[in-house]
């Protein structure tokens, strides 16, 4: 598949220039810190020396997401789950706005956005994620009940991911006030907001639909494991 859109290689796209200063790796295959990503990308998928690059980084045998998976990976490598995902971008029909009552996080915030992570589950996010764009939360008597902020920076465009809520707190719009806010963000700086979810995830998807997100394609989120045997 001839790659013409940024949107099309997310991860790379990001991490060949936004998210260059985070990279591990300098030549066509690169990943995030795992503490930060678990993603990994190159930058064209048809290129063996791009994995090869990528397999360089990350040594041997060793387990990498690569989100929007379009090909078989050279000789070596070996794809060993597919999560079937979408994306969705922002359409005019999206409003966005501040949120009255968010909050921007920072470093002092990371224990409470992990814990309303584990708890909710919605998606890969690590201790030093937040260093990937702004998050803001939603605050109740001290405790962290909703979450969303921004994840990959393909040119022109910025991922809104880590959109979670409270079990005790939901069906009260939080989240819908934290994606208008983030979006706004994104919006302000010229940019494109885009989504990904998981394909079984329809509750999500007819939320950021309803919203005013638009089906832009479907793509596979894949586990890929790196040529030879990890070291002890």
């Amino acid at each position: 598949m001839t790659q013409h859109h940024p949107l099309d290689n997310p991860v790379w796209s990001s991490l060949a220039t936004t998210h260059a200063h985070l990279a591990e790796g300098t030549g066509d295959g690169r990943r995030f810190p795992v503490d930060v990503s678990p993603f990994s990308g190159v930058a064209d998928q048809r290129d063996p020396r791009g994995w090869h690059d990528l397999a360089d980084v990350a040594g041997p045998g060793v387990l990498l997401l690569v989100p929007a998976l379009a090909v078989t990976p050279p000789e070596g490598f070996a794809v060993t789950a597919r999560l079937p995902g979408v994306q969705l971008v922002a359409t005019d029909a999206l409003r966005t706005e501040p949120s009255p009552h968010a909050v921007e996080l920072d470093d002092q915030d990371v224990d409470d956005m992990l814990d309303l992570v584990s708890r909710t589950q919605p998606g890969p996010f690590g201790r030093r994620t937040r260093l990937l764009g702004r998050y803001l939360g939603i605050r109740e008597d001290g405790r962290l009940l909703a979450l969303a902020g921004e994840r990959l920076h393909p040119t022109g465009a910025t991922e809104i991911s880590a959109v979670c809520t409270d079990p005790s707190a939901r069906g009260r719009g939080l989240a819908t006030s934290l994606v208008r806010a983030v979006a706004q963000g994104v919006r302000d700086r010229g940019e494109l907001p885009f989504l990904h979810a998981a394909a079984h995830n329809t509750g999500a998807i007819r939320l950021y639909e309803n919203l005013g997100f638009a089906l832009r394609r479907t793509l596979d989120f894949a586990t890929v494991r790196t040529p030879g045997t990890p070291a002890p």
